[in-house]
């Protein structure tokens, strides 16, 4: 099938990665040249295990390609998905200003029937917005749907070729046979491919995030409170999470959630209400909570000292909301190294993939080291605000030898149970009793 990506963010790349890999004929097109032309290169903006792997061998077999002529890709495509950016503004609505002026280009571009499928995250009622703006530049039929994704970052590759989900929205017959033969060979190993009514499925995206999001901040609410009364949130996690109503997943209580999905969607999914005049009551708890958990890691650095932050040095390791990823958006860490910085501190930070977003964000006002062992040079505290693979199982002899005091500030319970009290260091973690 000749299928049309249009916008090479995140989305866009998996979504034209994954269609190739499974022998689609793909353009991805971007009206970012320089963008384009370090794709050209295999330079990818992102990074996401398994994703250059893709994109080399299907770039090798010429099945996907990369281009600035988002007319010309529109032209010779069966399918075009929009996968363009859906930023927050000022009110917490999502901006659908390049959604729009995509279908725009749709319309005038278009040299036949098209099946239009948006994969941006996008308000209820979008789909109905963007089938007017084509409408208005269109001389042949066409189908818009609602094909939101719903991948992890970190495992992006793998939710997409392997979804356990695919939603549709879809509400003509001849739109709804192309998108299920499209995503056929995703279903080998069972059916997942649901389909609905475009609203229902642009609801389903924001419902998703917003619930996980709620798992995140209730366990992160019930940590502290196992603080205060005396109880492990590891062990109520276990005999919470073993309740088949309930389940393991996202019960991992931290420092906060970020990313480029959850706070965006809270936010937009809390507008949308406001707009029909329903206030979400829990999601609003939601937001609160989120950011005050992430001002758990200075408060406990700053109790710690004793206020007297001015003149340390803390090192820090992990700077991306989550492991497997370089995405600095919304990460707790940002807050930490912020409220640092204010307090006159130094900070000396290390990442696996997100070292170079930091350096430009903070440029010299941060250490940004090259190796995880170099943060400890002149430090007074350790704490680890991503649970990356390489922080699991550290020398901690080495560490206490190198910290001026010896101090972990555990901001994922990665050494929950590790006895660190005992190697003498002062260990805080997340609602759990060392």
């Amino acid at each position: 099938m000749r299928i049309c990506v249009i916008g090479t963010g995140y989305v866009g790349l998996v979504a034209g990665a994954g269609f190739s890999d499974y022998g689609n004929h793909v353009r991805c097109v971007d009206v970012d040249a320089d963008k384009i032309e370090r794709l050209k290169r295999g330079e990818l903006p992102i990074y996401e295990p398994g994703l250059a792997e893709l994109i080399e061998r299907s770039v090798a077999d010429d099945r996907l390609a990369f281009s600035t002529d988002v007319a010309g890709a529109v032209a010779e495509a069966e399918v075009v998905f929009i996968a363009v950016g859906t930023p927050q503004g000022e009110d917490g609505s999502a901006d659908l200003r390049s959604v729009l002026a995509v279908a725009e280009t749709i319309g005038m571009a278009m040299r036949g029937y098209l099946v239009v499928a948006i994969k941006s995250t996008v308000p209820v009622g979008t789909n109905e917005r963007v089938r007017e703006v084509i409408g208005r530049h269109a001389k042949h039929q066409f189908s818009v749907v609602s094909n939101p994704e719903f991948l992890k970052e970190g495992d992006a590759v793998a939710d997409f070729l392997s979804p356990d989900r695919v939603v549709v929205g879809v509400d003509d017959e001849r739109a709804r046979e192309i998108l299920h033969r499209l995503y056929a060979p995703m279903q080998r190993k069972g059916e997942r491919l649901i389909f609905m009514d475009p609203r229902s499925a642009e609801m389903t995206k924001y419902v998703a995030n917003a619930f996980l999001a709620t798992r995140i901040s209730f366990i992160n609410e019930m940590a502290l409170l196992c603080e205060r009364l005396g109880a492990d949130i590891a062990h109520v996690r276990r005999g919470v999470g073993s309740d088949s109503r309930i389940g393991p997943r996202y019960l991992y209580p931290g420092c906060g959630y970020g990313g480029s999905c959850f706070p965006k969607d809270v936010s937009a999914l809390r507008h949308m209400a406001e707009q029909s005049g329903k206030a979400l009551e829990i999601l609003g708890a939601v937001h609160r909570v989120n950011e005050a958990q992430k001002d758990v890691l200075f408060q406990r650095l700053d109790l710690h000292f004793a206020g007297d932050l001015a003149g340390k040095t803390i090192a820090l390791w992990g700077i991306a909301f989550k492991p497997r990823t370089d995405d600095i958006r919304e990460a707790p860490a940002l807050r930490l190294i912020d409220s640092l910085l204010a307090a006159g501190a130094r900070v000396r930070a290390y990442d696996p993939e997100a070292n170079d977003a930091a350096r430009a964000l903070y440029g010299d006002r941060v250490t940004v080291c090259r190796k995880s062992y170099d943060v400890f040079e002149g430090a007074d505290a350790l704490v680890v605000a991503t649970e990356w693979q390489e922080f699991r199982n550290p020398d901690f002899t080495r560490i206490r030898e190198a910290l001026r005091s010896p101090v972990i500030v555990d901001g994922r319970n990665v050494y929950a149970g590790f006895g660190l009290a005992a190697m003498g260091f002062a260990y805080y973690g997340i609602g759990v009793r060392e």
